[in-house]
């Protein structure tokens, strides 16, 4: 399977601080946490678009949709589940219209995107047993969380780097 070139939406201090409680509550619990994931680039983050390649074209096709945006303020609200016998644990992010419609622009210029449609949300734990998510909700509350949205960036696996736009 290809890796996955993606731009994201990044929160300001504030908003990490507020998705990395989650993830050390998930940790404290001794439930997986998108804490362990080790990489460099590891931060939360709203992905807008991940396909087998992006170059400049769709970079500044971002800049020029969403940066007029941001900051852009969004509601963390409720959890979901994504996936199969392990299930990836993400709080679903109710975004304004505009920045709906500037996403879905950006999407339409993008040829082999890995997901149809846009499903906005920040993931808290990947690889979750299924037998774990009722701890892993009563862990996390069901508090709603205000974010904003204040950087853009492009992740390039095959570089192992990001790029803030």
């Amino acid at each position: 399977m290809a890796r996955m070139h993606a731009l994201e939406l990044l929160p300001d201090e504030a908003g990490r601080d507020v998705v990395r409680r989650d993830w050390q509550a998930l940790r404290d619990a001794g439930l997986p946490s998108q804490l362990d994931h080790r990489g460099a680039t590891n931060t939360p983050h709203l992905t807008l678009i991940a396909a087998p390649s992006l170059g400049p074209l769709e970079e500044q096709r971002a800049v020029e949709l969403l940066g007029p945006l941001l900051p852009v303020e969004v509601r963390a609200a409720g959890i979901a589940l994504l996936g199969g016998a392990r299930v990836t644990l993400v709080r679903l992010v109710d975004v304004p219209d505009p920045l709906v419609r500037a996403v879905l622009d950006l999407r339409a210029a993008v040829t082999e995107p890995q997901h149809p449609g846009w499903l906005p949300h920040v993931t808290l734990a990947r690889r979750v047993p299924r037998a774990d998510v009722p701890r892993a909700l009563d862990v996390l509350g069901h508090d709603d969380v205000v974010l904003s949205l204040s950087g853009l960036r492009r992740w390039d696996p095959d570089a192992g780097v990001v790029h803030p736009l």
